[in-house]
């Protein structure tokens, strides 16, 4: 579900479970033993999930902002495409077919080899590779070949013209001369990578924290921060605390915790730190998944989607940051589908379960031929906006007569229960609506690891989605995507709930931070360190 699918979510969250006791003890260092402020060209900031992989082949870095790989094109701070590793945007011919790239020229890997069109070559081809275990490869599902020209000239052939094939080619290029002699799965390049980007990394203690250093030959000139650490901290409270003891110069942290950061309410006015509001397409949404004979059941789903109150949840969990979600665009994209907000109603929920024949019982849950309304519903321990969501959400639910369970859990306790048992999920891509609804919503991915966790099946949205992925026509698709939303109001796949503002409190030793419009990942790619590499000194 994510610009990433939900399934590498996931994984990143996974991983970042292993070791946490070590992570909340152990001060990060930024490469040579120094901590967050102990050096003017270092950094330190807190992340709340690290990746599984660090293989761009693997996924990796898929979106853009990967720190030791760069793409063909790269994301400007508007999200406007622009060249990094290809020279200019690319030549769009034969009905949009054919996608011609021209190269930069001069650029090396950080190992000193050269990069050519061969390492583009190698990237798309080993991705699409069946035996390659990536997550993401039908975002390249359009690709018919990739053809070299010469060493500077690379041209991409589609089955069929796929509207945003131009923002795919901002995943990360890997040297063929390293990872194509290697198992792509399981090979060393998948810990320890070398890519052409602006920092190399030096450490990754699983758990604990990335540690890069400057790539003194980068392209596009050598970073300023020469040292920079990303600390793996999932527990939101300690990364306040380690944020608020001087260990962390940034860090991500949910709306309550990161207002205990202003006006000096921190207890350490005028250290100069500030919050950055960044605005996303990160959703939490419910799985509601179709085995579970209560969460399949039509009626149940349309009860719900009316059941909760979105709008106490935006103001009453993110304190106002952010907005009520009714599906995976915000009400404020050009994607979302005026009319099809639903307001909180419950009387018109319990109307639908009383004339689906669902009757409340003594104890106000409803039964149906015997069965009780009554579900589990997940959340990732430690994340306290998914427990909060989780908790809002069974609180509406049980007015109107439905119990939701709720257990937390690590991913691998969570897995294995996902095709029954609803799951407090997450997503969202601004890049383009492709990216995240055909994961989301296709019936071909359904229950395909963390890819329509609901197992979701309607004809006429995945003809939808399909249409709107093969036309490069912007009317066509924006018709198409409606028509998604409006099916999704009748036959709700997830029960959305809120989108979310990403909030970072960051010290102003340096200056020129900003941030995008964020995905649902806010780990490596987003945040103010998005662009670290063209930090600099504030004095």
């Amino acid at each position: 579900m994510t610009v990433r699918s939900i399934r590498g979510v996931a994984a990143a969250a996974l991983a970042g479970t292993v070791a946490l006791a070590a992570a909340a003890c152990s001060a990060p260092d930024d490469g040579r033993g120094g901590t967050a402020g102990g050096g003017k060209d270092t950094a330190v900031v807190g992340i709340a999930y690290e990746p599984e992989t660090l293989s761009p082949l693997l996924g990796y870095g898929k979106d853009g902002n990967s720190k030791i790989f760069d793409g063909l094109l790269t994301h400007d701070a508007g999200m406007h495409l622009k060249p990094a590793l290809a020279a200019a945007l690319p030549e769009v011919t034969d009905g949009g077919k054919t996608y011609t790239f021209a190269l930069r020229k001069g650029v090396k890997f950080s190992d000193g080899q050269p990069f050519t069109a061969d390492d583009v070559v190698f990237t798309y081809g080993t991705i699409l590779d069946e035996k390659t275990n990536n997550a993401s490869k039908t975002e390249l599902d359009a690709v018919d070949r990739v053809e070299k020209k010469d060493d500077h000239t690379v041209v991409f052939h589609l089955k069929y013209p796929y509207a945003p094939f131009a923002e795919r080619t901002v995943l990360p290029i890997a040297p063929q001369h390293i990872a194509g002699k290697q198992d792509v799965n399981h090979g060393a390049f998948t810990t320890k990578p070398v890519g052409t980007g602006p920092y190399v990394l030096t450490t990754w203690s699983k758990g604990e924290k990335l540690a890069f250093k400057a790539n003194p030959s980068y392209w596009g000139g050598a970073p300023k921060v020469k040292h920079f650490t990303m600390a793996i901290i999932k527990d939101d409270d300690i990364r306040a605390t380690r944020l608020r003891s001087g260990d962390l110069d940034g860090a991500i942290l949910p709306p309550n915790l990161a207002a205990t950061f202003k006006d000096g309410s921190d207890g350490n006015a005028g250290t100069g730190r500030r919050t950055l509001t960044a605005k996303t397409f990160d959703y939490r949404n419910v799985t509601l998944p179709t085995a579970n004979p209560v969460t399949g059941d039509k009626a149940v789903r349309q009860a719900l989607d009316v059941a909760v109150d979105r709008e106490a949840m935006v103001k009453g969990i993110l304190n106002g940051a952010g907005k009520p979600a009714y599906g995976p665009a915000p009400t404020d994209s050009p994607w979302f589908a005026k009319g099809t907000e639903r307001p909180h109603d419950l009387k018109k929920a319990e109307h639908i379960l009383d004339a689906a024949g669902w009757k409340k019982g003594g104890d106000g849950i409803r039964k149906k031929d015997g069965r009780r309304a009554s579900f589990t519903l997940w959340y990732l321990s430690g994340d306290k906006l998914r427990q909060e969501h989780a908790l809002a959400f069974a609180s509406d639910a049980k007015k109107a007569g439905i119990e939701a369970k709720v257990e937390s859990g690590t991913w691998e306790a969570i897995e294995p229960n996902m095709k029954h048992d609803a799951v407090l999920a997450g997503g969202g891509s601004p890049a383009d609506p492709d990216f995240d609804q055909y994961l989301l919503l296709h019936s071909s991915l359904a229950g395909d690891g963390f890819n329509n966790m609901s197992r979701y099946g309607n004809k006429t949205v995945d003809g939808k989605l399909v249409e709107a992925r093969r036309t490069d026509d912007k009317d066509q698709r924006k018709a198409a995507y409606d028509a998604v939303q409006q099916q999704l109001v009748d036959d709700p796949a997830y029960i959305f709930l809120t989108h979310i503002d990403h909030l970072y409190v960051i010290g102003d030793r340096w200056k020129n931070l900003s941030t995008q419009i964020e995905p649902h990942d806010h780990g490596l790619a987003s945040g103010p360190w998005w662009n670290v590499e063209d930090w600099q000194p504030a004095t």
